[in-house]
């Protein structure tokens, strides 16, 4: 199979680049080049073969923005399988649509989970779930290229298939439901400093987080499927967690103790500048259940094999003897501890009240 990734090097689309070429089929990367690859050869203009961190693949050196540019570059080749990893926005898709119409058997958007209904009339979620958030532009952005998708589909018959992600992480990312702009050491840090760490809510909510590797493998199985042109597909794990038992895990994996700070996630969106309204209240603040029976249905014998314990321990080894995974944050941890104060500063006025 040949496939062409656009992006390719990020949290899922790295780990399913790494399936790919494990699988033999036929890699092409478009992307800056901004992450290391390794030497070039090859007579097309802005290509060659990779022997760097995806092993043998092609890498097309183009920003995808620059429509013109990629045409040009793209001139002649056709493909089995495209899969865009950055768009986010309907004019991406658009332009997408006017690169590859009849040049791929098959088109595949990442959107997201988060933009299903919210609040949620149900927390088990599957496919048939409305979408709709109203409080986070990024997923209403991902619901307008997903009509538009199928509208092309519908119409013309262009080969879409849609991906919805929900919480994935890899060996460099621990997922949090709060974190600052520097990612999530900052966290694992107050956790190995013994300091309080925030969690939204009680920590009680219901949430599922997906290892790359799982989404790599189920996603492989979507490829060249010709069941899967023109549907929607979830791709999550099936183990359900609450928060509470998301920060005691990683607080384990460092072996370190838990010191929770509860604070409401309104309270959050409203006292911090870190986007909690769309990423707390428009996503992680809800409980959420995925069935995930149409993705098993299309890639029978699919089952997740990391379990979130065994998966964040290797990710926190990994990130505490990477230094450049270490990212710190002073920023969010002053943040952190005022609005902890201001919690324990509220609590002892109302005893004070007694």
């Amino acid at each position: 199979m040949k496939a062409l990734f656009i992006g390719g090097t990020g949290t899922i689309s790295a780990a399913i680049s790494e399936r790919v070429l494990e699988l033999g089929w036929d890699l092409w990367l478009l992307n800056r080049g901004g992450r290391s690859f390794g030497a070039e050869s090859g007579s097309r203009a802005g290509s060659g073969k990779n022997s760097g961190i995806f092993g043998n693949c092609h890498q097309i050196r183009c920003d995808i923005s620059d429509e013109r540019d990629a045409a040009a570059k793209l001139s002649g080749l056709e493909f089995d399988f495209v899969a865009d990893f950055i768009a986010y926005n309907p004019a991406q898709v658009e332009r997408d649509y006017r690169l590859f119409r009849g040049k791929t058997a098959q088109y595949v958007f990442i959107s997201s989970a988060s933009a299903y209904q919210k609040p949620l009339s149900d927390y088990r979620v599957s496919e048939a779930t409305p979408l709709a958030n109203p409080v986070w532009d990024y997923s209403r952005r991902k619901i307008a290229c997903e009509e538009f998708l199928a509208g092309v589909y519908r119409e013309e018959a262009f080969p879409v298939t849609i991906v919805r992600p929900s919480h994935t992480y890899d060996e460099r990312k621990v997922p949090l439901g709060v974190h600052g702009k520097n990612g999530s050491w900052q966290v694992l840090k107050r956790l190995i400093d013994g300091k309080p760490v925030i969690i939204h809510g009680d920590g009680t909510s219901l949430w599922t987080m997906t290892h790359a590797k799982d989404f790599a493998r189920a996603f492989t199985g979507l490829m060249g499927n010709i069941h899967a042109l023109g549907e929607t597909v979830q791709i999550t794990g099936d183990e359900t967690l609450t928060w509470n038992q998301i920060y005691q895990t990683i607080a384990a994996a460092l072996g370190k103790p838990l010191k929770a700070a509860h604070v409401s996630s309104e309270f959050l969106a409203a006292a911090g500048d870190f986007d909690f309204l769309g990423g707390l209240i428009g996503d992680k603040a809800n409980s959420v259940v995925f069935d995930n029976t149409k993705l098993k249905r299309l890639v029978p014998g699919y089952v997740p094999e990391i379990r979130f314990d065994q998966g964040i321990r290797e990710t926190i080894a990994y990130i505490l003897s990477h230094p450049e995974c270490r990212i710190e944050d002073a920023e969010f941890d002053l943040w952190c501890d005022r609005v902890i104060a201001a919690r324990e500063k509220a609590l002892a006025e109302i005893r004070a009240l007694k």
